[in-house]
């Protein structure tokens, strides 16, 4: 092998290295924006502060459909939200598969809606079937609970964090 044909072969090489890297990042980078990104549940559990609502959702029988398609809109109670509750009544609302799950149900919105789409509402439409207030007078407010923290973006939807446990009207 001559050098000239030695040095012809190993840039071939080189644009073929270089063209397998830049076409691996180009599908990894393409695929991040929206594999790699966590569903609902798995953002709400890697955050750590939403044990409750997760072990709510496992006992309601919810998890399956908040890893699901979507999209969904959640607004998520924090773990200090669902410690306002006297712990004798969130035991017992826990044991009551239906309450439960008409509870967790009032808390999610069909869509991705994300916080400039929420503020141009006065309500929405829960999964439960209620209507859920929306308010901007003094900060977002969905129902009497203040919004802390929005646009978590998920694979499957978004979360608002909330500091007080929906209840819809029995």
């Amino acid at each position: 092998m001559t050098f000239k044909t030695l040095k012809s072969t190993l840039a071939a090489s080189v644009l073929l290295i270089s063209a397998s890297l830049f076409s691996a990042q180009s599908f990894a980078e393409h695929h991040s924006k929206k594999g790699d990104k966590k569903d609902i549940i798995d953002t709400a559990v890697a955050a750590g502060s939403f044990n409750t609502l997760a072990t709510a959702l496992t006992e309601a029988g919810l998890i399956e459909t908040l890893k699901g398609e979507g999209p969904f809109t959640v607004f998520a109670p924090t773990d200090e939200a669902f410690a306002k509750i006297p712990a004798d009544q969130l035991k017992a609302i826990l044991a009551d598969k239906e309450l439960l799950t008409s509870i967790l149900t009032y808390h999610v919105v069909a869509g991705k809606a994300k916080a400039a789409d929420v503020v141009k509402l006065d309500s929405a439409t829960s999964l439960q079937g209620s209507d859920l207030a929306i308010s901007t007078a003094d900060g977002v407010k969905v129902n009497d609970a203040n919004v802390i923290k929005t646009d978590i973006l998920t694979s499957n939807g978004v979360i608002h964090v909330i500091d007080t446990v929906l209840v819809p009207a029995q």
